[in-house]
C-alpha cells in the first residue's frame, strides 16, 4: 500500500477519549497535499497512529452541521 501524507492544518477539537487514551478529533487535514478538509478519526495520543474516519469538503461539513441543528 503507498505511504499516505497528512498535515494537520488546524486542530478544532477532540469530541471523545477512550480509556486507552485515543481521541475522537475534529481536525482539518490536508490529504496528499491537497486542499485542507474536515476530518473525523480516532487518533493515538501523540498522532502517530490513525483509525478509520470520515473527511468531509468545507460544503458538505455546512450541510452536515445544518443537519445537526435541526435534529439537536
Amino acid at each position: 500500500m503507498a505511504d499516505i501524507k497528512y498535515e494537520i492544518v488546524e486542530q478544532i477539537g477532540v469530541l471523545s477519549e477512550s480509556a486507552k487514551g485515543w481521541t475522537k478529533e475534529l481536525n482539518k487535514i490536508s490529504w496528499n497535499g491537497g486542499e485542507p478538509k474536515y476530518d473525523i478519526r480516532d487518533w493515538a495520543p501523540e498522532h502517530e497512529k490513525m483509525g478509520k474516519g470520515v473527511t468531509l469538503t468545507h460544503n458538505e461539513a455546512e450541510k452536515l452541521s445544518a443537519l445537526l441543528k435541526g435534529n439537536l
